[in-house]
């Protein structure tokens, strides 16, 4: 029996694949549960249509994060902070921190997409990781300098 799945199920296939099921499994589990639709030639036409909307879609993202990620590399970011002894920061420089001073500068992005594994602590010039998108990744320049007392 060919099925078409519409979510997800484990150790068959993801979402929207074609898989042969035995009849039994197919009429007795997955059908009541909405799990899969049968595969006949109207439900596999518009399978294909939402793949190729979908694969559009994820395009469309994919291009809008490399333009926000050629953005974010060419934006270096200045940050002041009172320091103590050694050159060490009171407190320390979060994502939080970054995603203000981008802010600052024109660019909205969400705290979670920083990838700083642990705060900067100390003085000098860091490259901080932003995630965003699966395939897109940028760097900040991120420049801590001391407070002038």
């Amino acid at each position: 029996m060919k099925l078409i799945l519409r979510e997800d199920v484990d150790n068959l296939g993801k979402g929207g694949e074609l898989v042969e099921v035995k009849p039994g499994y197919g009429r007795n589990y997955l059908l009541p549960r909405g799990l899969a639709v049968l595969a006949n030639p109207k439900n596999v036409r518009e399978l294909e249509h939402q793949k190729a909307v979908a694969e559009a879609k994820a395009a469309k993202l994919k291009a809008s994060a490399q333009a926000v990620a050629k953005r974010i590399n060419e934006t270096p970011v200045t940050l002041q902070r009172k320091v103590g002894e050694q050159d060490k920061l009171y407190g320390s420089v979060t994502a939080l921190d970054v995603v203000e001073a981008l802010a600052a500068r024109g660019l909205q992005l969400d705290r979670r997409l920083i990838d700083l594994k642990d705060p900067i602590k100390t003085l000098g010039d860091f490259e901080v990781p932003v995630k965003l998108h699966r395939e897109v990744d940028a760097k900040v320049k991120v420049k801590v300098e001391a407070e002038a007392s």
